[in-house]
This record gives structure tokens, C-alpha cells and sequence, in this order.
């Protein structure tokens, strides 16, 4: 049972072109289904196996799971992982049937991101720049890179030196499905960055030939999570009552840019958004702003 997960895993790896951080939630979500189908026939006395597994069966584990009180965007993520899964064993012959085909996902209302304001983020940028050390000079070049390009944090710390053009004022990353896109940054970025790059980091490395444009102490390509928590110390230094984590900053990015008169397409584009659809959920904020102006100011509101 394993192995047909493993196989599965590769083929997304190396024929769909996943990122890395999508295979490993692939990874995490089938082989706790594969847990619960060997519990599962170790309580009948019986093997395991993919080709006896039935649509009955899905339901007990999907059972199993609202038991255990998981959220239920975890639930229909974790279904539309089996279905994919089972897609993949009809298409290699390794079963006859998809068991779960008319399976269905619970309802999941799309909830609305929580930017922060301009303000704050203003505020926040200013955290790092109280201090001179490498490390904050770092910390600054980050988060104001951040917010100028709305990168996700995974392709943040994926950057290398030669992916951030200070002089023409853009960077270039790669997203889903290894889809490369180049952002412009605006000027006080740029200039952030390029300190950084001259001043700080030489002192933060150890190795010359290390490629990651943000290193940690160690001299090594910082991870997301370092920077999850280097970003919960500054907002909580900027006193900012709601939790903040990088994609805080991604989705500030986009409802400030809407709000400044940017078109959707365009920040589609610099999202990296395969579908608009998926854009399009900042206009409710922008659409929620622009009502509260209305109202504040027509003299008949």
C-alpha cells in the first residue's frame, strides 16, 4: 500500500511538477488514510489492500475524522487527496475502479483573508529598522520584500542572490508548478535589499558559494518557519492585535494594490494565480472599503 503512494508521490513530483510543499501534504494525507484502512483490517483479521478498499470504507474513515473534530477544509482536502490518489491507480491499472468517485467533500465556504492595514504594515516594517545588526538589516530586506511582490513565503526563501535585480527593480520567482514570473519591487525595497545583500549578509554567511539570498545564523538557507517566527517577534514589537504571519503580508499586498486602483488581471499576475476566481476573493474587501467610504462621506448616507 505503501509503495502505490510512493509511486503516486513521484508521479506528481516529476510528471505534474508539484512543489514540494504540495507532495508532502499529499504525502501526510494518504498515509493516514493507509493507517486507518490497516487498523481497519487488523480489527477484521484480513490484509490490506487498495484493490478491496470501498466507498463504505472511505465514509468510516471520513466518520472517523468529524470524530475527531477536524476542520472541515482538512476533510475535503484530504478527500480531494484520495480521489486523485485512486484516479492515478484506475489510470496505471492498478485498480479497476475509483471506490470513492461519488464521495462527496463537505462545504467549505471560502472564508476572507485578513490583511492588515497600511498603517500597520508601515509600523511593522519599521520593527527591523530600529536596529543595525545583519540579522534585522535581514529582517528588514525580507519583510519589505514581502509586501512589494506578494510572494508566498515558500518562494521567499527559495530565492537566490541571482533572483533579485536591485538596479532594475524587480525579482524574479518561481511558484506553483515551478512557473516562473518576474515582479517589479518599488524603490525603498530595492534599496533595502541591496544593503542587505552588501553589508549584512557577507557577516551572516560561511560558506561563499552558498546560493539563498536569506540565510539564517548558521549561514544556511533560512526555512519558512524561521521566518514565521522572526515575524511573530515583530508584530508583536509593533503591539498588532491580530496574528500575523507572512501570508498576512501576501494578502495585504493584494487588497492594498485593488485599493489603489490596480486592475484584477494584473494581480492575478503578480499573485501567480493559476485561476482569476481565486483573485477575485479581494474584492470583497476592496468592495467592503469603498462601501464604509461611501458611507462616511455622501451626505446622505
Amino acid at each position: 500500500m505503501r509503495e502505490a503512494i510512493k509511486n503516486f508521490l513521484t508521479y506528481l513530483t516529476v510528471e505534474k511538477g508539484f512543489s514540494e510543499n504540495t507532495v508532502f501534504a499529499y504525502h501526510n494525507d494518504l498515509s493516514q488514510l493507509a493507517s486507518f484502512v490497516e487498523e481497519e483490517a487488523t480489527k477484521r483479521g484480513s490484509t490490506p489492500s487498495w484493490t478491496s478498499f470501498s466507498r463504505q470504507e472511505m465514509l468510516s474513515y471520513l466518520l472517523n475524522l468529524k470524530e475527531r473534530n477536524y476542520a472541515a477544509t482538512t476533510i475535503a482536502r484530504k478527500v480531494a487527496a484520495a480521489k486523485s490518489f485512486f484516479r492515478f491507480m484506475v489510470a496505471e491499472d492498478n485498480t479497476k475502479d475509483n471506490p470513492i468517485q461519488n464521495v462527496g467533500s463537505p462545504k467549505v465556504g471560502r472564508s476572507l483573508p485578513k490583511p492588515i492595514s497600511i498603517g500597520q504594515v508601515r509600523h511593522l516594517l519599521e520593527q527591523p529598522a530600529k536596529l543595525s545588526t545583519p540579522e534585522a538589516k535581514r529582517d528588514r530586506a525580507m519583510l519589505e520584500l514581502l509586501y512589494a511582490s506578494g510572494m508566498r513565503v515558500s518562494e521567499l526563501v527559495s530565492l537566490d542572490l541571482g533572483d533579485v535585480d536591485t538596479e532594475g527593480g524587480y525579482v524574479r520567482c518561481f511558484g506553483k508548478g515551478h512557473k516562473e514570473r518576474l515582479i517589479p519591487i518599488y524603490r525603498q525595497a530595492a534599496l533595502v535589499i541591496a544593503e542587505y545583500v552588501n553589508e549584512a549578509r557577507p557577516h551572516l554567511v560561511h560558506n561563499k558559494d552558498e546560493p539563498a539570498l536569506f540565510v539564517n545564523a548558521r549561514g544556511e538557507r533560512l526555512t519558512r518557519q524561521g521566518l514565521w517566527q522572526l515575524l511573530k517577534g515583530y508584530a508583536k514589537s509593533a503591539d498588532l492585535s491580530k496574528e500575523v504571519t507572512p501570508h498576512t503580508l501576501r494578502h495585504s499586498f493584494a487588497t492594498h494594490m485593488l485599493s489603489g486602483g490596480a486592475d484584477l488581471r494584473s494581480v492575478q499576475e503578480l499573485l501567480g494565480h493559476a485561476n482569476i476566481s481565486t483573485t477575485q476573493i479581494y474584492t470583497h474587501l476592496t468592495t467592503e472599503h469603498i462601501r464604509r467610504t461611501y458611507e462616511k462621506s455622501h451626505p446622505r448616507a
